[in-house]
C-alpha cells in the first residue's frame, strides 16, 4: 500500500487556474498495477470517504489484481466509518480495464478513481485537438458540464466520456469510461511537476437510492498516435448504444438526404421584436426558390411561435406573426414550392409564470443534490441580470413528456411540418426524478411510431442521442458517420452578424467566405433575420450558389 494523499505528487499551492480543493492532506492509499497507482473514493449524500488503509488488501489474480478494503475513513482520517470498496484490474495489451463496487450502510452519491503515473501534456476532450493547458487544472463533465454550468467549480462540457493526454509526438493516454448507460462522469486532471493526478468520478442516478453501486469498467490505453488513442472508445460506444450508419439509418426520410441547404428563418426575439413574420417568411422562401431547386432546401423556423423562450411551452402560432392562417399559408405555400420546414421547441425548457406551467411544475429539475436546477443562466433583457422565469424541464417525467409530445404532434397534425427542432436536447443533467435521455427516447419513439416520415433533430448531442436523432445543430465531427449538422441558429447572418433571436447579439460576418466551411457532413447554412433579405440579398445569393456548387447542383 502507498500512503499518498491528496496532496502527493501535485502542485500546492497551484500554479495556473484551480479548482477547490481540501486544506488539508486527505488520505488516497494507492496500489500500483502496470506502471499506474490507483486509489478509490466514495461520496455518500453527505461526506467524503476514503479506503481504510489498515483493512485494505491487495491480491494477484489470474486476470491481474484484485485490491478489497473493508471499512472506510472520513475527516481525512480521523474518523472510520463500515463500508467496502473491491477493484478488479486487469491488463489488455497496451491498456488497464478496471472496474469498482462500493457499499455502504446509506446511498452513494458517487466514486472516484484517483489515478497517478498519468504523464503531462497536451490534453483533450473526446478525441478533439489536443491544447496545451500548461499548470492549470483541467475539469471536464459529461454530459452537459456534468451538471455544473456555473460557478467556481464549473466543468467543460464533454459529449462522451474520453479524454487523451498527449505526452510526446508519438505518446498518446486514453481515458474513458466503457459505461453503456447515460451517467454522469467527471475528469479532473491536476498537474504535478512530472504527471497529473486524474480523478475519474463516476456519479450515481440521483434517482436511485443505491447503498451498493457497481461502477462501470474505466479503461487507460496508451497508443502511438490520437486516432488510435480514441478508437477504441468509439468502438465500444457504436456498439453499446447501437449507433446506425448514416447511409442506412432508417430515421432519416430521402428527402434529408438531398438537402444541399439549411435556411434558419428568425421569427420574434424574446423582447417581442420581429424579425420576419410568416408573410415575410414566406416572400423570402418565394425568392429563394427562384434561385435553387426548392425541394433541396429544409427551412428552420426558430421562435415561429412568439417571443423567444418567454412563450415556452404553449407552442402556438403567434399572433403578431400572423396567426394560425398566416403559419398553414407559410408552410403549406412553402411546401407547394418544395421546401422542407422545421419549426423550434424547446426539449427542457418551461415558463413558470404562464398558467399552464401548473400542469408541469412535479418535472422542474433538482439537481442530484436537490438543489433547484433552472434556466437561468441569459440575460434576455438585457438588464445585465440573468432571468430567473426559465424552469429546466425533465423529460423523464411523464407529465412534461405527455405535454411536449402533445405539442409537437398538433403542430405535425395541424400544419402538416416535416421536422421538429429540439433545442437543449443534448443538456442531459442527473437528477432526483427520472432519467432524461430514456424520457427524451420515448418523446421521439412515440413520434416516430405516430409519424415515421418526420424528422427528429437536436441542438447538440451526447453520445447517446445518436442512436435515434440523426441531424443537429452543433457539429461534431467524430459523429459524422452517424448524422449529419447544420450551423448554429446563433451563427451570424449576412451583413452585420446579427444572431437573430439567440442571445449573443452579433458575430463576424465574413464576406470573403460567406461564413461557410466545407466539412464533411455539415449542410450549408443561409440565416435571415430582420435585415438580410432587404439589405444583403446578393450576399444571401452568393451562399445559396456556393451550396449549390459544393452540392454539385
Amino acid at each position: 500500500m502507498l500512503p499518498l494523499t491528496s496532496t502527493s505528487e501535485v502542485l500546492v499551492p497551484p500554479r495556473g487556474r484551480a479548482f477547490q480543493k481540501f486544506s488539508f492532506d486527505f488520505p488516497e492509499p494507492s496500489v500500483e498495477f502496470a506502471g499506474l497507482r490507483f486509489g478509490f473514493l466514495v461520496f455518500s449524500r453527505e461526506n467524503a470517504y476514503a479506503l481504510d488503509a489498515r483493512q485494505m488488501t491487495a491480491t494477484q489474480t489470474d486476470a491481474g489484481l484484485e485490491i478489497m478494503a473493508t471499512g472506510l475513513v472520513w475527516a481525512g482520517g480521523q474518523e472510520r466509518a463500515p463500508g467496502r470498496v473491491s477493484a478488479r484490474l486487469r491488463a489488455e495489451d497496451d491498456a488497464v480495464v478496471w472496474d469498482v463496487t462500493a457499499e455502504m450502510d446509506q446511498p452513494i452519491k458517487a466514486v472516484t478513481t484517483v489515478l497517478r503515473g498519468v504523464p503531462r501534456g497536451k490534453l483533450s476532450s473526446g478525441g478533439a485537438d489536443p491544447f496545451d493547458p500548461k499548470d492549470n487544472e483541467v475539469l471536464w463533465g459529461y454530459p452537459f458540464g456534468g451538471g455544473d454550468l456555473f460557478g467556481g467549480n464549473t466543468a467543460g462540457g464533454m459529449g462522451t466520456p474520453l479524454a487523451v493526454v498527449q505526452a510526446g509526438e508519438q505518446e498518446f493516454v486514453g481515458l474513458s469510461s466503457l459505461d453503456d448507460r447515460v451517467r454522469t462522469k467527471r475528469f479532473y486532471f491536476q498537474p504535478g511537476e512530472r504527471g497529473y493526478r486524474v480523478e475519474l468520478v463516476h456519479e450515481v442516478e440521483g434517482w436511485l437510492d443505491q447503498s451498493r453501486v457497481q461502477v462501470p469498467a474505466w479503461r487507460v490505453g496508451r497508443a502511438a498516435t490520437l486516432e488510435a488513442a480514441v478508437a477504441p472508445h468509439y468502438g465500444h460506444l457504436e456498439r453499446a448504444y447501437r449507433w446506425p450508419r448514416w447511409e442506412t439509418r432508417g430515421d432519416v426520410p430521402a428527402w434529408l438526404r438531398r438537402t444541399a441547404l439549411v435556411v434558419t428563418l428568425h421569427g420574434m426575439h424574446y423582447t417581442g421584436y420581429v424579425f420576419n413574420d410568416y408573410a415575410r417568411m414566406l416572400a423570402i422562401l418565394e425568392w429563394i426558390a427562384t434561385q435553387m431547386p426548392a425541394e433541396r432546401v429544409l427551412v428552420f423556423i426558430s421562435a415561429w411561435d412568439g417571443r423567444y423562450y418567454w412563450d415556452y411551452p404553449t407552442y402556438r402560432a403567434a399572433p403578431r406573426l400572423g396567426g394560425e392562417a398566416g403559419f398553414r399559408r407559410l408552410v403549406q405555400e412553402g411546401h407547394r414550392l418544395g421546401f422542407r420546414i422545421m419549426p423550434m421547441f424547446g426539449a427542457n425548457a418551461a415558463n413558470r409564470r404562464l398558467p399552464n406551467f401548473t400542469q408541469l411544475a412535479d418535472a422542474a429539475t433538482a439537481r442530484v443534490d436537490g438543489d433547484r436546477f433552472d434556466l437561468n443562466w441569459v440575460d434576455w433583457d438585457n438588464d445585465r441580470h440573468q432571468e430567473g422565469f426559465g424552469v429546466y424541464m425533465n423529460l423523464g417525467v411523464a407529465s412534461w413528456r405527455r405535454w411536449l409530445t402533445a405539442r409537437i404532434a398538433d403542430v405535425i397534425e395541424r400544419y402538416g411540418v416535416d421536422a421538429y427542432f429540439l433545442d437543449i436536447v443534448g443538456g442531459w443533467v442527473n437528477n432526483t426524478k427520472a432519467d432524461m435521455h430514456e424520457g427524451t427516447r420515448r418523446l421521439v419513439a412515440d413520434l416516430r411510431a405516430r409519424y415515421p416520415q418526420v424528422l427528429a433533430c437536436g441542438e447538440f448531442l451526447y453520445d447517446a442521442l445518436l442512436e435515434f436523432i440523426p441531424l443537429y445543430h452543433v457539429y461534431t465531427p467524430r459523429a459524422v458517420p452517424f448524422a449529419r449538422f447544420f450551423s448554429h441558429l446563433s451563427h451570424p447572418a449576412p451583413g452585420r452578424g446579427s444572431s437573430g433571436v439567440h442571445e449573443s447579439g452579433f458575430g463576424r460576418w465574413d464576406p470573403a467566405t460567406l461564413s461557410l466551411s466545407k466539412r464533411d457532413g455539415l449542410i450549408p447554412t443561409l440565416m435571415v433575420v430582420d435585415d438580410t433579405f432587404t439589405g444583403y440579398r446578393e450576399q444571401m445569393a452568393a451562399v445559396i450558389a456556393q451550396a449549390k456548387a459544393w452540392a454539385g447542383l
